[in-house]
Parts: C-alpha cells; structure tokens; sequence
C-alpha cells in the first residue's frame, strides 16, 4: 500500500566523498601581504580543507600563514610558540591532502 501512495519507507542517503586534509580542524591566522594569494584566497582554501581562520593570535592558533610585510601577528605567534608558516609551505600543506577516495553516507 505504500508503494502506491509513492512512499518509500526506507531511508534515503545521500553519499559524500570523504577526503583527508592536513589541515582540517586546524586554526589559523594570516599576517602580511602573501605573494600570489589573496587573503581571501587563501582563507577560502583553508575553510575549504577544514580549517577555520580566525583574525587573531592566541593559544590555540595552530598556525600563523606569513606573508611579507607582517605585523604584530607575528610577533605573538613568536612569543606564544604557535607554528608559523609562509605561503609555499602552506601550499604543499594542502596538496599533500589525499583526494576523496572512500565515501561514507550521511
């Protein structure tokens, strides 16, 4: 009878590729003028690997992405011991991600 009325009782879902990133989960922070990103740019390709980009440095920023002419981001960084990264590292961070290769169902 359900079948008829169009209802399907079976749950339905729907398949998402599964990829792994270095960075997701990851917080970082951008200081300076990069050399061929934007921030924009490069707080886009970090959120869409996983990471969160926040706009300051703290004890649980686990990255500081430096570009030229850094400012006061840097120096906390320094003094907090957080990991600080320029943008060719922080490239080869994000092409060192495996490509989807399993999916799982949501």
């Amino acid at each position: 009878r359900l079948a008829k009325l169009g209802i399907n009782p079976r749950p339905q879902f729907k398949e998402i590729a599964v990829t792994t990133s270095p960075i997701a989960g990851e917080s970082f922070v951008l200081t300076g003028t990069l050399p061929t990103l934007s921030r924009d740019d490069a707080s886009a390709l970090i959120r869409e690997a996983g990471g969160n980009v926040t706009g300051s440095v703290s004890k649980n920023t686990d990255y500081v992405l430096v570009g030229e002419k850094e400012g006061s981001k840097l120096k906390k960084a320094q003094e907090l011991g957080v990991k600080t990264i320029d943008e060719k590292e922080f490239l080869s961070m994000l092409k060192s991600a495996s490509p989807p290769s399993a999916k799982r169902q949501s």
